[in-house]
């Protein structure tokens, strides 16, 4: 375990896939030029519009396919680890995909995946209307995987609101959690900052949540901002509105002094 920069990207994804892998690369590179050695991608990053275009790009992830073939040489060219939030990975029927959080290693490997458990089924009162089980097959189990800085627990937007998770992937070492999203306007505005600065509170853990921002298509959009927060619930990156990066270092051993200090986890009753 080591102090390790990190970083996170903003993006704004819309049909056209060749554009976004575009997007990805630039913001990437940009994250690598800061000395970002781990990176995570927000949720749709190849693809985000209608729901039957997710089953289109829909990749196995054994097989491989052109965007994970692309992104694996991504991470070996600029050396650095890449988390891809909402890579669409085939299902095990044509009708189904599933969202996978894909760690891939600096050398293009595949070091862990997790399969988002919670799908965003909402009526938004002046927003959309999202059924993502419509099309996506929840997965099942929780995901931590080894990072320079230690491990490092996955999970994908919607996962946000459900606590019980994150307490799950501190159980199994996790110092930092990735929170690749793309979080409506609608909610985001009002709930965003609070859900995340709440997990890293509770969890003592570093945040890593990379975000798109802007319109999609329709009535589709982001709330953009992502950020790096340490285990304090301290903000030490963010993005605004735009495409962009967030980058900001982890340091292992302020985990260990915070969890030593406060020692919320060890008096947990429940």
């Amino acid at each position: 375990m080591k102090k390790t920069r990190v970083g996170v990207v903003q993006l704004n994804t819309n049909a056209d896939v060749e554009r976004n892998l575009v997007q990805v690369e630039e913001t990437v590179r940009e994250a690598r030029e800061l000395g970002a050695e781990l990176i995570v991608v927000p949720e749709s990053f190849a693809y985000l519009g209608p729901d039957q275009g997710n089953l289109t790009i829909a990749e196995s992830l054994d097989a491989g396919g052109p965007v994970l073939t692309r992104c694996q040489e991504l991470a070996r060219s600029t050396k650095s680890e890449l988390v891809l939030g909402g890579f669409w990975e085939r299902g095990e029927t044509p009708a189904r995909v599933r969202n996978a959080c894909v760690h891939l290693a600096a050398d293009g490997s595949i070091k862990g995946v997790y399969r988002k458990i919670h799908l965003f089924d909402v009526d938004l009162p002046g927003g959309p209307r999202l059924m993502e089980s419509d099309t996506v097959e929840a997965g099942t189990e929780c995901v931590v995987t080894d990072a320079p800085f230690g491990r490092l627990g996955l999970s994908v937007c919607y996962d946000l609101r459900f606590p019980e998770l994150y307490r799950a992937l501190v159980d199994d070492g996790a110092v930092a959690l990735a929170v690749p999203a793309a979080f409506t306007l609608t909610t985001g505005k009002d709930h965003w900052h609070v859900l995340l600065r709440a997990r890293a509170i509770e969890a003592q853990s570093y945040v890593l949540a990379a975000a798109q921002t802007g319109h999609h298509f329709g009535p589709r959009r982001s709330y953009g901002h992502a950020m790096i927060i340490d285990p304090w619930g301290t903000i030490l990156a963010q993005c605004g509105e735009g495409v962009g990066v967030a980058v900001a270092t982890i340091d292992p051993e302020r985990v260990t002094s915070i969890r030593a200090s406060l020692p919320s986890l060890a008096h947990r009753k429940l």
